[in-house]
């Protein structure tokens, strides 16, 4: 297309876009005025109201309605007389159906334009009854492409950019879509339209990040899992963090999620640790015993369970009683879990994870259940006093009932699925555990497939596997003494090293001793979390607080310290968010810099990122994306001033659509974060 061409096409969307804002301004006032006066709203819609900004508006909307229609008049006849092919500068055909936008979500771009042309596919090639998928991806060239021609062309033998004139023809009038052009072999470029890019900013800034649509349904989220009387270790930290932060993601889009924290709080073990409890705290039933150090308390009982054979016989006789539900025995059980769990919940407490508990002792009758109805089905075979279970393609069975007649984690696993399916309801079970335990998981999900229990068509299982976290030595993440790291002291480094840091950058000079306070801990409980965040899950990383506590690259100490700068430009600028929101309802948004429309571009990425990680359960895409994002404002920022100010520092003049701009990346910034499990702040 002609540049001058391209300037009035611009300039056609720029009105269409004034005129539609000028429009809701009137239908606002009016719906305002008729809450004031009965009978003023046929007359107002008549025209005939009498009141001066009413008729203003109206005016100006017919001039600018009227301007578009010349403007767009000329561009057709330019195209009639110059012989320009539809599908180099095209608008969405008028004649084809819309595939409309919500007005309740926030729009997934790719998701729109997907399945704008698998209904162009569809139409213009009918006679394809399995067409090939479509797939859209950014462009260089214009803001997405879509390649679906060179599929189709392999198929029909023809040549792909006939086969992509075809399709871009049979597009229809979409309010996401301003042009599409066809380049090279058979490629389609699609350039957003201006009007829905400022439409999709102005709601980001006034309704903030609203969800893509999704179909909702109940998941049950497995994670974090400790073991009751042990304390939760750096092993336990990616299930933790992975899992909050899938759980929160799931339930954004509309999920109904079960926040399953699956303890071990049933096995053998427990009977040394009741036998150990009645021989240190014999009074145990009648005062609560002050196990202050349930870690040491376990290691205490464990060396008497392997050193002493009198007091093994009586854990093992303590085991069969609390099996028995003896009273007494459950009661001491009940003690030590509860001890447990109230370590477990001050981690939790302190990164913000929410979970419900549901140890495998509340499965104990289900599995007794279970192994009747494996047996009496001729399903568990018996191999050296074991009772075990084979499906298909998996050579390591399940060990349903082990030699002693005891359960074990087979057991519970496939007790735990039958209850998330038939009785929870759960359409989708989500498992987050490390990489070691997916030969288990191969081998329990195959026999629950062959008991008829779990049926992959109409339940989604997803094992979100992690690796291990290393030292910097590139070896397994110990102490210096060997021992396994403690989450708590874990934690508690990293508040120290993060006050180090902000007194090292002068921060407890400008902040209040509350907002350091705040700072601190936002900063070191969030760059414990996106440091794992950050990577694919599925590999093993170093951890490293020098690293993940540095102000520069993809940190969360860079991202929430570039958040804050963002935060403090309407302020310096003696603009409050109240008046910002006022002018994003009252006036369009000016995108007039090509870093301006970069931005705005790069913000409505977001459902997109959203919808991909809801499908795949991968969290580095967001953390990708908000890095990315952070570039693209400095971009911006550079390039556009927000604020001018002279040499004195007095404000000259303050560019409200700038400030908008600002104001909805810094919305996309703290709803990702939100998203990750990060608090976000102000001021740093």
């Amino acid at each position: 297309m002609e540049p001058s061409l391209v300037k009035i096409s611009k300039h056609c969307d720029n009105l269409e876009s004034t005129a539609d804002l000028l429009s809701q301004r009137i239908q606002r006032l009016v719906s305002e005025k008729a809450g004031l006066m009965n009978g003023a709203v046929a007359r107002t819609l008549d025209g005939d109201d009498g009141d001066d900004e009413l008729h203003s508006l109206r005016s100006q909307n017919k001039k600018l309605k009227y301007r578009k229609n010349i403007l767009q008049k000329s561009i057709d006849e330019y195209c009639l007389s110059e012989g320009v092919e539809a599908g180099r500068s095209k608008q969405a055909n008028d004649a084809a159906p819309s595939v409309e936008v919500s007005l309740h979500h926030m729009c997934a771009i790719l998701q729109n334009l997907e399945q704008v042309f698998i209904r162009a596919v569809n139409q213009a090639y009918p006679q394809i009854s399995n067409p090939p998928s479509v797939q859209i991806q950014l462009s260089k060239m214009a803001d997405y492409q879509c390649n679906v021609a060179m599929a189709l062309a392999k198929i029909l033998k023809e040549n792909p950019r006939i086969v992509a004139q075809k399709v871009l023809e049979a597009v229809g009038k979409s309010p996401v879509i301003g042009s599409l052009e066809l380049s090279g072999p058979g490629f389609i470029n699609i350039t957003l339209s201006q009007s829905f890019i400022r439409e999709q900013v102005t709601r980001l800034i006034t309704e903030g990040v609203t969800p893509p649509p999704v179909e909702p349904i109940t998941v049950a989220v497995d994670f974090s899992s400790p073991n009751i009387a042990k304390e939760m270790h750096v092993g336990h930290l990616r299930s933790t963090i992975i899992g909050e932060s899938i759980c929160r993601l799931l339930e954004f889009v509309g999920h109904k999620v079960l926040r399953i924290n699956h303890l071990g709080d049933w096995g053998t073990q427990f009977g040394m640790l009741i036998a150990h409890l009645k021989d240190r705290y014999p009074d145990y039933l009648l005062s609560p015993p002050p196990i202050a150090d349930l870690q040491g308390f376990y290691k205490e009982s464990k060396k008497r369970f392997d050193d002493d054979e009198e007091f093994k016989k009586r854990a093992y006789a303590a085991v069969v009683q609390l099996q028995a539900h003896e009273p007494d025995h459950v009661q001491a059980w009940k003690l030590i879990c509860d001890i447990s769990k109230a370590e477990f919940d001050k981690v939790y407490a302190r990164l913000e994870v929410r979970t419900e508990a549901c140890g495998e002792s509340f499965y104990q009758s289900r599995m007794e259940e279970l192994v009747k109805d494996l047996d009496s089905r001729g399903l568990l075979s018996l191999e050296d006093g074991r009772k075990v279970m084979y499906a298909e393609n998996c050579t390591v069975p399940l060990t349903v009932v082990k030699s002693d007649g005891g359960f074990t984690y087979d057991t519970s696993d496939m007790a735990c699925i039958k209850y998330r399916i038939h009785e929870l309801g759960a359409q989708w079970l989500v498992y987050v555990t490390d990489a070691g335990q997916q030969q288990h998981f191969k081998s329990f999900l195959a026999c629950a497939q062959r008991a008829g229990i779990y049926d992959p068509s109409a339940v989604r299982v997803d094992h979100v596997t992690f690796g291990v976290v290393l030292g910097e030595d590139r070896k397994k993440f110990k102490t210096r003494s060997g021992d396994t790291v403690r989450l708590v002291e874990l934690l508690e480094e990293g508040l120290s090293r993060a006050e180090a840091v902000l007194r090292e950058k002068g921060r407890h000079e400008v902040l209040t001793p509350h907002e350091f306070e705040k700072a601190k801990t936002a900063v070191a409980y969030g760059c414990i979390k996106y440091a794992d965040l950050c990577h694919d899950r599925t590999r093993d990383y170093i951890f490293s607080f020098d690293r993940m506590l540095d102000f520069k690259g993809n940190t969360a100490a860079y991202l929430l310290y570039a958040l804050t700068r963002i935060c403090s430009i309407a302020r310096t600028a003696g603009v409050s968010q109240e008046a910002l929101l006022k002018a994003a309802r009252t006036a369009p948004l000016e995108l007039a810099h090509e870093k301006e429309w970069k931005l705005a571009r790069a913000l409505l990425r977001l459902p997109d990122i959203i919808l991909r990680l809801a499908t795949d359960l991968y969290l580095h895409p967001l953390c990708e994306y908000l890095y990315e994002l952070s570039s693209v404002f400095s971009e911006f920022y550079d390039n556009c001033y927000c604020v001018e100010k002279d040499e004195s520092g007095t404000v000259l003049q303050v560019h409200t659509s700038r400030l908008l701009l600002c104001e909805a990346t810094a919305t996309v910034f703290k709803h990702s974060f939100a998203l990750l499990g990060i608090n976000t702040l102000d001021k740093m």
